[in-house]
């Protein structure tokens, strides 16, 4: 019996896996440490949290200016780089304000404190972060195709955890070695500012956009009032920007820190959490062969209900550093589907907008769901930092009141626990889209054929 062959479509390639995760490394990192400003700001800088929480919300109003423009912006680019390409060197202007952001001059008042954090936080989210995130799938589907996506995502997901687990590891030792000043947090975050930067590039450098979508061909036509058609005709995109608002909200809280040095007494302790998180990574492995069987928002709905369960077990571990980082290996296992595959179910939407006769707009949807997300990140941040001012939380005191002890654990376990509840509810609205997209898939490629046909015969009869 003669060996099939296989689909090159099939094959990925560890040097393409790891030179396209290069800059999802960088900005996961970027993500991370962002989860730190509330720490920087109000221990190191001395800011009230709740005027942090209220730069926070403007810089996101700013960003939603940026992120309604910036996928639509991709949508229609034409260089000789690519479309979706170029906009890959924002990752320098991202990692030069990231470092400015945590080398705020000591001796400033506390209102030009709170402009210089402003302009830096909104120059990394609001143009660089933005771009970044607008241009990933439109990228992805020019530069890789067929099962090639699917592996792509999955695996990606390995190299990228594993590089948060690792930093999560380092930063917090580190952190708490190096950064018990200004200048040492300014020291800290430069040397990650110049190794993320160099890491973050070589996406641009080595992969190249090398195939044609239906989108590319519609570029030119592309209007305004087609971005609003998006939004008006598909919910099941604003289903995911919405679990992308819930699911970066819980993430960008920082409650870590506040519970490691509150509850555990020892921030270096983190550490240990973080790095029992690798027991998880093997499960991105399992995600191709069973995509096949279960569908991706269907593995996202099941994950959110695991890191439901090990928020629930934060709040019963208390200062138990076993039972938390069994907690830990639940919330970050469960958050994997979430945060590593829903580059494949905005394709499936982009699938829909093609079905319903509009544009396929990836990089439109794709800015959709980064300013939920983003939305989403403020204002995780900024509930941390007016639940601390509301609990009468004050970074110069040795000793914190009860209450401030109980808000600091509530919002490590239960309010996160209910937040994914309500994520994991709000996903059963897309299972109507699962059942119907291997016939929309099927349809699509029947009308791509046609259209092929129809052109070539048009050419032939000039």
């Amino acid at each position: 019996m003669a060996k099939q062959k296989k689909d090159p479509s099939e094959k990925l390639g560890l040097g393409n896996l790891l030179v396209w995760n290069s800059r999802q490394i960088s900005t996961s990192v970027y993500v991370l440490m962002a989860g730190f400003l509330m720490a920087y700001c109000t221990d190191t800088l001395g800011i009230n949290p709740a005027l942090i929480s209220i730069i926070m919300v403007a810089s996101k109003l700013l960003d939603g200016v940026t992120d309604a423009f910036a996928g639509f912006i991709v949508d229609r680019t034409k260089t000789k780089w690519g479309k979706a390409r170029p906009y890959e060197l924002f990752i320098f202007l991202m990692w030069i304000c990231t470092w400015l952001m945590f080398s705020c001059p000591t001796g400033l008042s506390e209102v030009l404190k709170c402009v210089w954090i402003f302009i830096m936080y909104s120059l990394v989210n609001a143009v660089a972060y933005t771009f970044l995130n607008a241009n990933q799938n439109v990228y992805l589907v020019r530069a890789f195709k067929g099962n090639q996506i699917v592996k792509l995502t999955s695996y990606s997901s390995v190299i990228t955890m594993l590089a948060s687990v690792i930093f999560n590891i380092a930063f917090p030792i580190l952190m708490a070695t190096y950064a018990t000043s200004a200048r040492g947090w300014s020291l800290l975050v430069g040397c990650f500012a110049i190794a993320m930067g160099a890491i973050g590039i070589l996406r641009f450098i080595f992969v190249k956009e090398k195939y044609d979508v239906d989108a590319e061909k519609t570029e030119e036509s592309l209007k305004i009032s087609d971005a609003v058609a998006v939004i008006k005709g598909n919910k099941y995109i604003l289903i995911l920007a919405f679990m992308g608002l819930l699911f970066n909200f819980v993430t960008n809280m920082g409650t870590q820190v506040y519970y490691y040095t509150w509850i555990v007494g020892n921030v270096g302790l983190m550490s240990i959490a973080s790095a029992v998180q690798i027991i998880a990574i093997p499960l991105a492995f399992v995600f191709p062969p069973l995509l096949k069987k279960i569908s991706v928002v269907k593995l996202m709905f099941i994950g959110f209900i695991i890191s439901g369960i090990g928020y629930a077990l934060n709040f019963v571990a208390v200062a138990n550093v076993p039972l938390l980082a069994v907690a830990a290996v639940l919330t970050g296992a469960g958050t994997i589907p979430g945060s590593m595959l829903i580059a494949l179910a905005i394709l499936e939407c982009a699938e829909y907008n093609e079905w319903k006769g509009l544009h396929r707009m990836e990089g439109t949807m794709s800015s959709i769901v980064s300013l939920a997300k983003k939305v989403g990140a403020a204002l995780g941040s900024a509930g941390l930092g007016v639940m601390l001012a509301a609990v009468g939380y004050d970074g110069n005191l040795s000793v914190q009141s009860d209450g401030t002890l109980l808000g600091i654990r509530l919002l490590f376990s239960v309010v996160p626990m209910v937040l994914y509840i309500v994520v994991a509810v709000s996903l059963t609205g897309y299972f109507k889209l699962d059942k119907q997209m291997p016939q929309i898939k099927e349809e699509n490629e029947k009308k791509r054929a046609l259209a092929v046909a129809q052109a070539k015969q048009e050419e032939s009869e000039q």
